[in-house]
C-alpha cells in the first residue's frame, strides 16, 4: 500500500536530504499518518478519522518492526534532520510470529475498530498472494504535506530500488490509479488489478538484478 507522493520531476531542494536506515517507527508514523490521509485504501479501511489512522499506523508499523530484516528509512530535511519521507519494507518471506500478530489484532481492533480490522485482512487477502516468490515488499511510502513537490519521494523511492537486496525485485501495491505511470516512472510494471470493494487494487513490482 504506497501513497501518490513521489512524483517523477519537480524543482530540487536546495539541498538533497540525506536517508537513513532504521529509523524508528514513530518517525515514520509521524510522516506517512498524514501523507496517507487521503491515500484511497487508507481512508477504505481507516475512514476519514485522523485519530483512527495514526492508531492503525502504530499498530501495523510496531509489528512490522518485529521481523527480521525490516527496513525502515527515512529522509530528513538537512538543516534540521527532521524526517519529511518515510519508507517501510518487508523482506521476502517474513511474517510476524502468533505473538505479533495477536497483539496487532488486538490493538487494532480495540483502537480502530472492527471495520478497520476486517477490512485490513481483507486487503492482504487479496494482496500478499500477489508477491513473486523472494521481492522486498515497499510497504508504505510517503512524504511530509510541507515537503511535497521538491523531489523527496523520488530520492527516497530511488534509495530504495538501488540500496534494497532484492535480488528478485521489489513488490508494490497500490489503490491510487495516479501512482501507476509514477511507479512505472522508477521501473515498476503492473502485474494485476483486483477489485476490492470500491477499490482497484494494483499489484506492481519492480525485476531485481537477478529477476525479471
Amino acid at each position: 500500500m504506497t501513497d501518490s507522493s513521489p512524483p517523477p520531476a519537480g524543482p530540487p531542494a536546495a539541498s538533497p536530504p540525506p536517508a537513513r536506515e532504521d529509523a524508528s517507527v514513530e518517525e515514520c508514523r509521524a510522516v506517512l499518518a498524514p501523507a496517507f490521509a487521503r491515500e484511497p485504501a487508507t481512508r477504505w479501511i481507516c475512514g476519514d478519522s485522523a485519530d483512527v489512522r495514526e492508531r492503525w499506523f502504530a499498530a501495523t508499523l510496531t509489528t512490522q518492526a518485529t521481523l527480521a530484516g525490516a527496513r525502515r528509512t527515512v529522509l530528513t530535511d538537512a538543516p534540521h534532520g527532521a524526517p519529511v519521507a518515510a519508507a517501510v519494507l518487508t523482506p521476502p518471506g517474513a511474517e510476524p510470529s502468533a505473538r505479533a500478530a495477536t497483539a496487532w489484532t488486538l490493538a487494532v481492533l480495540r483502537h480502530c475498530g472492527p471495520r478497520a480490522l476486517l477490512r485490513t485482512l481483507r486487503y492482504l487477502h487479496v494482496t500478499e498472494p500477489r508477491t513473486p516468490p523472494g521481492a522486498w515488499t515497499l510497504e508504505f511510502l510517503g512524504v511530509a504535506q510541507h515537503a511535497r513537490g521538491r523531489g523527496a519521494g523520488g530520492r527516497l523511492l530511488t534509495h530504495v530500488v538501488d540500496t534494497v537486496p532484492a535480488r528478485v525485485g521489489v513488490f508494490l501495491t497500490t489503490a491510487d490509479p495516479a501512482n501507476e505511470a509514477l511507479y512505472e516512472h522508477f521501473g515498476f510494471g503492473v502485474l494485476a488489478r483486483t477489485g476490492l470493494g470500491d477499490l482497484t487494487v494494483t499489484a506492481m513490482w519492480r525485476p531485481g538484478r537477478g529477476g525479471g
